[in-house]
């Protein structure tokens, strides 16, 4: 049997909000695997918060550039939020994300692009960046999105200054629709996939594996309740179908109206602009969205920037 620590129990307790004890046999249940405790516990009744998330941790900035059918995401990272609001940081970001925007660039053959001005690459750039402003920093990740005709939208959430900010959305619709009501419409989605976070865009593009294991839990939940076998199975599809409500972009409720769904919202703008609207896909990165960050204290914080 594995053996199970406090810091496992907690981080399990952290995840699911469920009491220690508790927490503690479903690793032992599950021979420490935490995900498959979340699942034991969810199946139990136990769990109140699974999909709760950790602590964002690292600071620095998301840029975003659109040029035309094409866009990028790119997240650099530093160690504090001074750093976000620093002009020289700022335009490297930019300038960064354009160079990976125009090349369609991944993050290794970015930092081999030429930064413009300098005679130094973009990794070199930032080893100079570092150097200016004293503080540790890193190109994390790049994302891309492409339509062949129709438009890009994007959205900034937390905005620092243009195209820059914490939370970055693309959003790409297929269509030979006015270009201007696309990119409305466009906009607004984003906007809907900041706040509501969908994991697809179609229930067919969700991910088969999060799929099963879904219909794994919710089975053992309605078994578990006393439902006889016969009606598991409807039961089990109605819920799936309000899980798909929750984590499928077209199945979601609109956030701007809160009563529609994005792919009635769709239906809508199709009569509206005379063709059809396909949504081709999405890219969202929410500034240290899976580091962990150290605890530390504020007054420590301004020292170090003061030396």
């Amino acid at each position: 049997m594995a053996e199970i620590t406090a810091s496992e129990v907690k981080a399990l307790r952290d995840r699911t909000g469920a009491g220690m004890m508790d927490c503690k046999k479903a690793l032992v249940a599950c021979e420490g695997d935490i995900e498959k405790a979340i699942d034991w516990l969810r199946k139990k009744g136990l769990s109140v918060a699974a999909k709760k998330s950790g602590r964002v941790a690292a600071e620095g900035l998301v840029g975003v550039c659109v040029d035309g059918t094409k866009g990028t995401l790119l997240e650099v990272n530093a160690e504090t939020d001074f750093v976000a609001r620093n002009d020289l940081f700022q335009k490297y970001v930019n300038e960064a994300v354009a160079l990976a925007n125009k090349n369609n660039s991944d993050i290794e053959s970015l930092k081999t692009l030429d930064y413009p001005g300098t005679g130094r690459n973009v990794a070199d750039e930032l080893t100079n960046l570092i150097a200016i402003i004293g503080e540790n920093m890193g190109l994390r990740r790049v994302a891309h999105l492409s339509v062949k005709d129709g438009v890009i939208a994007s959205y900034v959430h937390n905005k620092i200054s243009d195209n820059l900010g914490k939370i970055g959305i693309l959003v790409g619709l297929e269509s030979t629709g006015d270009k201007a009501k696309l990119l409305d419409l466009g906009k607004k989605i984003a906007m809907h996939i900041a706040a509501a976070s969908p994991k697809s865009v179609n229930v067919e593009d969700l991910d088969p594996a999060l799929v099963a294991r879904e219909r794994d839990v919710v089975t053992e939940q309605a078994r578990n309740s006393g439902k006889k076998e016969e009606f598991i199975s409807k039961i089990v599809e109605g819920r799936l179908s309000k899980f798909y409500g929750e984590v499928v972009l077209t199945e979601q409720i609109f956030v701007i109206d809160g009563t529609t769904k994005v792919k009635e919202v769709i239906s809508q703008a199709e009569k509206e602009i005379g063709a059809s609207i396909k949504i081709v896909g999405f890219e969202k990165f929410v500034l240290g969205e899976g580091i962990e960050k150290q605890v530390s204290d504020f007054a420590a914080e301004v020292a170090a920037q003061l030396n």
